[in-house]
C-alpha cells in the first residue's frame, strides 16, 4: 500500500464544528494553500460563536475539510459560505462537492433555499466548486458584482456573489 492509498480508504466523517476548533481551522486554511487566513482570533471567534452553521471534515482525528459560515441577518433564508477549505493533500479528491452537501444538511442551514459565496475573480476552482454544485442540485447559479477591487483597504481582486438556488429543504443529519 502507498502512502497515497490511505487517503482513499480512510472514512471521512463530518461534524458541526464546537467550542474548541477554531485553531484547527485557522491551521487548515494555512495547510489549504488558497485561502486568505485571517487571525486565529477570528476562527476562535468563528468555532465558539457560529459553530452550528460551520462544518469539520476529519479522518483519523485530523480536520481535512471545513466549510465555514452562517446565516445573514439581512438574508435570512441563505446559508453564507465564508470559507472552505481543503488540505492540499485531500484536494481533487471529491471533498469539496461532499463538505457543501453536508454543509447544508446541517439542522441550522437544513431549511436554507439560497446557498451564496463571495468568489474572487482569479479562483477559478472554487467558480466551479460552486457552478458544479448548482449543476447537480438542477437550480440557478446568479453571479453578480458584490465587492469592488476598491472597496478593499488593499490590492485585492473583485470578489463575484453566487447565489444558487432555489434549494429544496433538506433533512437534517
Amino acid at each position: 500500500m502507498h502512502a497515497t492509498d490511505t487517503n482513499v480508504i480512510a472514512t471521512t466523517t463530518f461534524r458541526a464544528a464546537r467550542h474548541g476548533d477554531g485553531a484547527a481551522l485557522w491551521e487548515l486554511v494555512g495547510r489549504a494553500g488558497t485561502l486568505e487566513q485571517n487571525s486565529a482570533y477570528f476562527y476562535l471567534l468563528f468555532a465558539a460563536d457560529f459553530g452550528d452553521t460551520c462544518l469539520i471534515a476529519e479522518q483519523d482525528g485530523e480536520t481535512v475539510g471545513a466549510v465555514i459560515g452562517y446565516r445573514p441577518p439581512r438574508d435570512p433564508q441563505a446559508a453564507f459560505v465564508w470559507q472552505i477549505g481543503i488540505d492540499g493533500r485531500h484536494q481533487g479528491q471529491g471533498l469539496g462537492a461532499r463538505l457543501l452537501e453536508r454543509w447544508l444538511a446541517l439542522p441550522a442551514n437544513a431549511d436554507a433555499r439560497w446557498l451564496t459565496a463571495t468568489v474572487a475573480e482569479d479562483n477559478a476552482p472554487s467558480a466551479r466548486l460552486f457552478e458544479g454544485f448548482a449543476r447537480r442540485a438542477g437550480v440557478a447559479c446568479e453571479v453578480v458584482p458584490h465587492f469592488t477591487p476598491e472597496l478593499f483597504p488593499h490590492p485585492h481582486p473583485a470578489e463575484r456573489l453566487f447565489r444558487i438556488g432555489p434549494l429544496a429543504p433538506r433533512a437534517a443529519v
